[in-house]
């Protein structure tokens, strides 16, 4: 029977590729720009700023040189609670890759974690990681999840591994781990919405993103909740073979999402949609009971609190928080 990597490579040559309508697709919004300062550039991997040309197609922004032969390594960081999503959409993305003319699969994928002990995933989900942080591969990419506190042995292991890495990438609140390995600091990043207030005022030397479907800060990256890894894995995808490759992707997965091509396309979440009537908690944005939630008084105004913990993180610097929220400005704006 063939496999679904068989099926791919026969598709791409037998110009399945040419059924996909890209002529038709629509331009890089001039907002999807590349975000990677000079400066950032100046000191990323030699392989993150080198001109690609890749597969004979136009260079793309910030682009990713492939190797010549061989695949990509790219390690999968878990730890207890390692949310599905965050990690399985980007592995889907990278495995379902196929470049025409090249033999080798463009990927190779793996997990890593501290131990080989078996690591229950959200949900449930058990997993035997493939190799330890002392055994695994050197990878060019790294894919961060949301998931348990990190070690230092697995924030010293990010130190290390980012040295070489094209991409070190986080998913949703694995912005955090990124960030405690100080390697985010003076950089901008972003999180799921849910967690803006909480990294601004955790790591105040980042700039937070709201509304951003990933940000990109030299070799590192980060994106949004849970579906935004699946497009900021594509966009990774995109910086190494192109677009068409890219898009090759999204159409074979039916993922018709476009976030990939358009950094800021979460703008939707970049404002807090709380009420009178319908109070959400300033610092996460869940929907709260007023009837029964924790409450704090700030300059006459009453913020309602998912929980005591975010009632208490409120009510260690009020105005910072506050000011967020009336000025409705993204986070990366506020004074903090």
């Amino acid at each position: 029977m063939m496999n679904r990597r068989d099926l791919l490579r026969s598709s791409a040559t037998l110009g399945f590729a040419a059924a996909i309508p890209f002529s038709t697709a629509s331009p890089r919004p001039a907002s999807a720009a590349a975000t990677t300062p000079a400066s950032a550039a100046a000191t990323a991997p030699a392989s993150a700023v080198a001109p690609a040309t890749a597969i004979g197609r136009s260079p793309v922004p910030n682009a990713l040189k492939p190797p010549a032969q061989g695949s990509i390594p790219v390690a999968f960081l878990i730890s207890e609670g390692a949310v599905v999503i965050d990690f399985c959409g980007p592995w889907e993305v990278f495995e379902t890759v196929s470049v025409r003319g090249k033999s080798d699969d463009a990927f190779r994928l793996y997990t890593v974690a501290e131990t080989m002990q078996p690591v229950r995933a959200s949900g449930g989900l058990k997993i035997v990681p493939d190799f330890t942080l002392a055994t695994a591969p050197a990878p060019k990419i790294i894919v961060i999840p949301a998931q348990s506190e990190p070690t230092a042995a697995v924030l010293e292991w990010l130190r290390k591994a980012s040295r070489t890495t094209d991409v070190t990438m986080s998913v949703c609140t694995g912005a955090f781990v990124l960030a405690k390995t100080g390697l985010l600091s003076g950089k901008a990043a972003t999180t799921h919405h849910g967690a803006y207030a909480e990294l601004a005022m955790a790591f105040p030397d980042i700039r937070v993103k709201r509304g951003a479907r990933f940000v990109e800060e030299g070799n590192l990256a980060s994106s949004g909740g849970l579906s935004s890894g699946i497009d900021l894995s594509l966009r990774v995808v995109e910086r190494y073979f192109g677009r068409e490759v890219a898009q090759k992707t999204a159409f074979w997965m039916e993922y018709q999402g476009e976030g990939w091509m358009n950094p800021d396309s979460n703008a939707v979440y970049a404002h807090v949609r709380s009420t009178d009537e319908h109070p959400l908690c300033p610092v996460c944005t869940m929907e709260v009971d007023p009837k029964t939630a924790p409450k704090s008084v700030f300059a006459g105004k009453t913020y309602y609190f998912c929980t005591q913990e975010h009632k208490k993180l409120f009510d260690t610097a009020p105005e910072k928080i506050a000011k967020g929220l009336a000025s409705h400005e993204r986070i990366e704006n506020w004074v903090i």
